[in-house]
């Protein structure tokens, strides 16, 4: 039997059920895989009965999903870095006002497909953008609110580039030397904020990344002592 399925028995999925109220975010280099966790997790999450609400970035609203046009149109080559952090934020902004927040606050369990650690890791370490900077202008785009847990999806550069499509998008198109330096820009942020990360290895099969996912999310909210909910990556 899979992992999936047996993750998909009520018994085995009730404690969940405690992620209410909680706002996960699912990140990585392009190719770790994380969409098909995410869709995973999504899936086992509703089983347990808790209200799941799923965004993705750029997008996730009628404003952000035009700002997200922008971004990964391959014909927009010469944008700068710096106006790719800001439409990135930009687009955040809208999302965390008109979908995160509300969401929060009614009790769901939100699952974000990328957030600021994106941010931080295409702009920031693979871009050359200082990492303050960016953390500033997300305290502003998100009301200086932060997820609870952002899980890394850890793939060496060489197996996610074979994992890519064909008709790749502006940010895919960058080169493996990029896509390292993304890698190493997530490994960076997880060794910083232990608390609020959780690298999962995705270089294995589907069912044995979702074995770690599952894990991953159960030691975070055994875990002795949690960050308070909102607090400041900076604090």
């Amino acid at each position: 039997m899979s992992v999936p399925d047996r993750a998909n028995a009520p018994s085995d999925n009730a404690w969940m059920r405690s992620l209410g109220g909680r706002f996960l975010v699912f990140d990585g280099p392009d190719g770790s895989g994380k969409s098909t966790q995410f869709r995973r997790f999504a899936d086992m999450a509703r089983l347990s009965g808790i209200e799941v609400v799923e965004v993705r970035e750029p997008g996730g609203t009628a404003i952000g999903e035009k700002i997200r046009a922008i971004l990964l149109d391959p014909a927009n080559a010469e944008m700068t870095t710096r106006t790719e952090m800001l439409l990135y934020m930009a687009s955040r902004a809208q999302l965390f006002e008109q979908r995160i927040a509300p969401s929060l606050a009614a009790g769901a369990l939100v699952l974000a497909d990328r957030f600021v650690s994106s941010t931080l890791a295409y702009q920031g370490t693979a871009g050359g953008m200082d990492e303050e900077e960016i953390l500033a202008v997300g305290e502003v785009a998100t009301g200086n609110h932060w997820p609870d847990l952002t899980v890394v999806f850890d793939v060496s550069t060489e197996v996610a580039m074979k994992r890519l499509s064909p008709l790749l998008d502006r940010m895919e198109q960058k080169g493996a030397d990029f896509h390292a330096r993304v890698r190493s820009g997530y490994a960076a942020q997880a060794r910083r904020w232990p608390e609020r990360y959780a690298v999962v290895d995705s270089s294995v099969g589907p069912d044995e990344v979702t074995a770690g996912l599952l894990a991953a999310v159960q030691a975070w909210m055994s875990a002795a002592a949690r960050p308070p909910r909102g607090a400041t990556l900076r604090a």
